[in-house]
């Protein structure tokens, strides 16, 4: 869950420091007081986007922080990534500077916003106070069907299985319809593959081959410079090496008179080792190299004839292997696209396999839309919707990426009226109740342990308001559950409650939040029932429903 949250010159705050605790709590104030800034300065700190717009006026940076206590799932996370903390726990941190460069941190490591965002997946579930808009959308629609019944992989793996199918029957469908231009390139493919494979340029080859006949071109003067050295070292009328060895002796001799010679004796010693060594290397070296111009010659042709190919077929020298497997592999997949019925016989395979993906997909939607449509249906009952009923029809349709079905949402708003299009009968409030609804019942299945609504309960409003309250304070039994909100009937369930204000400060609006006492608490509820002028009634009434 989340712990604390740290914001620092954000938008229109100064310095915020939040402690959080588990179960459901509410955010509330003035409209325009600041009340979302909390939820986008948390998006932000979970790897959403950010510019230099998010920084306050006239600071340098806007700094967010958000300290979590992990799940087994984001514990496997920070080991696999290497960002796991002494103290068991898991703080991210971004950074955006008045320019707009974004820095991000995991644990106090460097990460990237992406990171931020696989991390943010696993820990906050984001609910915006528009989201019932999106409800519109089929697309949408059929997103929360097969997310709610754990059916996104499948529904990826149909995705998958109909761009291949759909991509092979394009290129049969080209083939038939430009064979001849499909006969040509194949023959040019063929030319060129030959030429590679009888040249036969093995990985590393050029390398290889550019050593030795720089090498075998300057072997001459390899082998003399060889031999002088040797002369000089061990083989002349005075090598250095019989001198370097007499000297040792003498000052050997010299240095049992006085040790202080011994250090120069100690210098000497292995220089006299190392110049034996070199003459044994320069002797195994003259007896291995030798000049050789058949080879040279040979060495010299096949570097023209790798060189010539390369500039033949625009690569360097070191890319022909690779140019031989890419254009060999170009010839197979044109070879079989060249087989009309080897190539219809396996997009009917390609087919047949999406089919079958679709067909399980289609099922598991089927058993997934009557649970979700009963869940909401009973919801709908508490929300003032009684007699409602909510349905999702699987509209059968032609083959695609998302399935075999468009997936609808119906609504009856009451009893004896038939099921019809969501987006064609239900008002504003009658949506965002049925958003809520989904969104509550959709976050009980899901393993993600902070809940945020941001204004979810907008259209919303008398004994409705209170039912919302009681459905989002048994959520907080299950979930961490944060929510901005302007009823006080959903802020009296709550079970911490935080006043968002704002002031003005040095010419500048500052915005601050303030976790409520008893007392306290009963006064902005007071001022939520009652508006800026607060009465002994509406503190009863505010007393009444926290107590409630």
């Amino acid at each position: 869950m989340l712990r604390t949250l740290t914001i620092r010159d954000f938008v229109i705050v100064d310095a915020i420091e939040l402690e959080f605790a588990r179960g459901f709590s509410v955010f509330t104030g003035e409209t325009g007081a600041g009340k979302s800034i909390l939820i986008d300065a948390l998006a932000l700190a979970l790897g959403g986007r950010g510019d230099a717009s998010v920084v306050r006026e006239g600071a340098a940076r806007a700094d967010i922080s958000a300290d979590f206590t992990p799940t087994p799932e984001v514990q496997a996370w920070l080991e696999a990534n290497q960002y796991t903390d002494e103290d068991g726990g898991v703080l991210l941190r971004r950074v955006i500077d008045n320019a707009g460069r974004s820095k991000a941190y995991v644990n106090g490591s460097a990460a990237t916003a992406t990171q931020l965002r696989e991390l943010g997946e696993m820990l906050v579930d984001i609910h915006g106070q528009h989201a019932h808009q999106s409800l519109m959308k089929p697309d949408a629609q059929r997103h929360l069907l097969d997310s709610q019944a754990g059916l996104l992989e499948l529904a990826r793996e149909v995705a998958s299985g109909h761009r291949s199918w759909r991509a092979l029957a394009r290129q049969r469908e080209e083939f038939e319809q430009n064979q001849r231009n499909v006969l040509l390139e194949r023959e040019r493919l063929q030319w060129q593959v030959s030429e590679l494979g009888k040249l036969a340029v093995k990985p590393g080859e050029w390398d290889e081959i550019s050593a030795e006949h720089s090498r075998l071109s300057h072997a001459a003067a390899l082998i003399g410079g060889a031999q002088e050295a040797l002369l000089a070292i061990s083989e002349s009328d005075s090598p250095m090496l019989s001198q370097l060895s007499s000297i040792t002796q003498k000052l050997g001799r010299l240095a049992d008179v006085d040790v202080a010679l011994k250090p120069v004796l100690d210098v000497l010693e292995p220089a006299r080792i190392q110049m034996q060594e070199a003459v044994y290397a320069l002797n195994d070296y003259l007896g291995r190299v030798e000049l050789d111009p058949a080879r040279l010659q040979e060495v010299e042709s096949r570097l023209e004839a790798i060189h010539s190919t390369a500039r033949k077929f625009h690569v360097q020298p070191d890319d022909l292997p690779q140019e031989h497997l890419t254009l060999s592999e170009q010839l197979r997949q044109l070879a079989d696209a060249s087989d009309l019925d080897a190539l219809r016989a396996q997009e009917d395979k390609l087919k047949s396999a999406y089919l079958a993906l679709a067909g399980k997909l289609s099922k598991a939607r089927a058993a997934a839309a009557a649970a979700l449509g009963a869940a909401v249906t009973a919801a709908m009952q508490d929300l003032s919707m009684s007699g409602g009923r909510f349905a999702i029809a699987l509209n059968p349709a032609e083959p695609a990426a998302h399935g075999l079905e468009q997936v609808e949402f119906q609504v009856a708003g009451h009893a004896g009226v038939a099921l019809r299009p969501l987006a064609k009968v239900a008002s504003g409030g009658e949506l965002a109740r049925i958003s809520l609804a989904i969104s509550v019942i959709a976050s009980h299945a899901t393993g993600t342990p902070t809940l945020i609504f941001d204004e979810v309960d907008s259209g919303i409003g008398g004994g409705v308001a209170e039912v919302v309250g009681r459905l989002l304070r048994r959520l907080g039994q299950e979930h961490q559950v944060l929510c901005v909100t302007h009823l006080p009937q959903v802020a009296s369930q709550a079970n911490q409650h935080f006043q968002v204000s704002k002031r003005s400060e040095d010419e500048r609006t500052v915005s601050t939040i303030d976790g409520l006492d008893a007392k306290s608490r009963v006064e902005e509820i007071a001022r939520m029932l009652g508006g800026l002028e607060i009465t002994a009634t509406t503190r009863k009434h505010a007393r009444e429903l926290l107590a409630s």
